[in-house]
């Protein structure tokens, strides 16, 4: 157990370790802000589930571009609209699609449960949460590896290729 907690450490250490850590400390930002703006939509303003989450994803993802970009890959400057944004809000939009669907079932199954609208809310955040999760491992491979690569990052892929 302690060598394995000692070589998680080791790992978050390294470079991209540190851009993963980076990245779910990202996740759990965006996660807060978006479930804050879900409960605020779904119980204070009466919205549906549907569009409180479109509401939320909104709220969430501007952060989310944000630190993700900046701190968690480190790029600065100017965003590239064809290697960054459209592919960044594109998962994103896949993300809302998921998510708006999954939160409109669990709005129905929640309803068939509870009168509870708090419940309800909650019912629909644990759904959403997990629509988010499984999408999250696939964003990041994608993030890493394709949308914010870093110059140096590219040509040492290119280099293992050709040596390879």
């Amino acid at each position: 157990m302690a060598s394995t907690i000692s070589s998680l450490r080791d790992r978050a250490r390294t470079p991209s370790g540190q851009k993963a850590v980076r990245y779910m400390l990202v996740s759990v930002i965006t996660v807060a802000v978006s479930q804050v703006a879900f409960a605020g939509f779904y119980i204070l303003f009466h919205w549906t589930a549907k569009w409180s989450n479109v509401g939320a994803c909104v709220v969430g993802g501007v952060p989310s571009y944000s630190l993700n970009r900046s701190w968690a890959w480190g790029k600065t400057g100017r965003s590239h609209l064809l290697k960054e944004i459209l592919p960044f809000w594109s998962l994103a939009f896949l993300g809302l699609i998921l998510s708006t669907f999954t939160a409109d079932f669990a709005e129905t199954w929640a309803h068939h449960t509870t009168q509870d609208r708090t419940l309800q809310a909650a019912i629909i955040m644990a759904a959403i949460i997990g629509a988010f999760g499984a999408l999250w491992v696939v964003k990041f491979i994608i993030f890493n590896k394709v949308l914010f690569v870093q110059d140096e990052d590219l040509r040492a892929v290119l280099a293992d290729e050709i040596v390879a």
